[in-house]
């Protein structure tokens, strides 16, 4: 044992992260849910048409590049450190414990406010759905259903980890199959998968497809949160590569012909497409198949559930490994997720001085 190894005392007699609890399915479940790949169609993906043009599937072919590439580096990053911190500790052990506490406290503001702003579309949806059937929410009920909804998605996180993540996984496939049921319809409808003005990829704007990029990437986020549960996996090594170079290449191979068969469902109106509030509804109603709104925007709820569960569930984890460089900021968040961090309590200063090191 070295010399540097006698001098750290690793405290392991409090509660810790359940290391091994958490195999492959799990692990896919938690990047695909924090994806929500259903909610491009639904809703992302009119910027990127309106700025795209014609070439909207050719930007989400090139982000889907620039994501898996990003994808196999942060795969590499997990398996060489297998730790609950992700990019704390990648961050961390390269530039030091500030860079890495400053990474980390950014990844989980953008954890937290991922979950708001993805549980507020959960009342777009929701109106969207209700409307269908010409009921409509006023102020009070709509609080009142929000809060229930926030109450699940709390009582999801804070119960067995392997349930939620599964039931993430559950929920997004439901999700992106009646997309893709609905999707098959139309183009059925269209009686060809052939659209020529999209297929004469010479004759694109690659300006406008680049300038929308940014939004194409943003379709993605979340794609690398099965990472914060390297401690949990059984097989991190092994288990978080995969799910997160998986779900960035399965993510992009999706967005890529729904963008295409969305565009030539409007008859390749982009413009029309871009001002939609409600693209992928409006796409099925020119198709004749307006009936399908009431579903997608069902779809729409599952796919906001699964992703406000997989952007809430990964929080406990970064505090986990932050806690000796950013302890009030530490306090701040354990006190608004106080029943989640009771059963995923932090490491002792000896024991992550010892992360640190490697």
């Amino acid at each position: 044992m070295s010399a540097a190894a006698d001098k750290i005392a690793i405290d392991t007699s409090g509660p810790q992260l359940r290391s091994g609890a958490l195999g492959l399915i799990e692990i896919i479940g938690q990047s695909l849910a924090a994806i929500a790949p259903t909610l491009t169609p639904a809703l992302n993906i009119s910027v990127v048409a309106g700025l795209a043009g014609i070439g909207c599937w050719m930007a989400y072919f090139i982000g889907t590049i620039g994501v898996v590439i990003v994808a196999a580096s942060v795969g590499t990053l997990a398996a060489r450190h297998p730790e609950a911190g992700a990019y704390f500790v990648y961050i961390g052990r390269t530039f030091g414990p500030f860079a890495g506490a400053l990474a980390g406290w950014a990844m989980i503001s953008a954890y937290m406010f991922t979950a708001v702003a993805v549980a507020l579309s959960f009342a777009i949806f929701l109106g969207n759905f209700l409307g269908a059937f010409g009921i409509e929410l006023g102020m009070l009920p709509m609080v009142a259903v929000m809060l229930v909804f926030v109450a699940a998605v709390t009582y999801g996180a804070y119960t067995d980890v392997k349930m939620s993540s599964r039931a993430g996984l559950v929920l997004e496939v439901i999700s992106i199959a009646i997309i893709v049921l609905i999707t098959v319809l139309f183009v059925r409808v269209r009686g060809t998968v052939i659209d020529r003005p999209q297929l004469q990829i010479a004759a694109f704007n690659y300006g406008a497809v680049f300038s929308a990029l940014p939004f194409v990437i943003f379709s993605f986020v979340g794609f690398e949160s099965s990472a914060t549960l390297a401690k949990e996996s059984a097989n991190p090594r092994k288990n978080i590569p995969l799910a997160v170079i998986g779900c960035g290449a399965f993510a992009g191979i999706f967005f890529t012909f729904i963008a295409y068969f969305m565009v030539f469902g409007m008859g390749d109106d982009t413009l029309t497409l871009g001002a939609s509030s409600a693209p992928f509804s409006d796409v099925a109603a020119k198709a004749g198949l307006g009936w399908t709104s009431v579903i997608v925007y069902f779809a729409a709820m599952i796919s906001v559930f699964a992703c406000c569960l997989a952007s809430v569930y990964p929080v406990p984890a970064y505090p986990y490994n932050i806690l000796p460089y950013a302890f009030f900021a530490y306090m701040i968040v354990g006190a608004i997720w106080f029943a989640m961090l009771k059963s995923r309590s932090p490491q002792t200063l000896a024991s992550i001085q010892h992360d640190m090191e490697g």
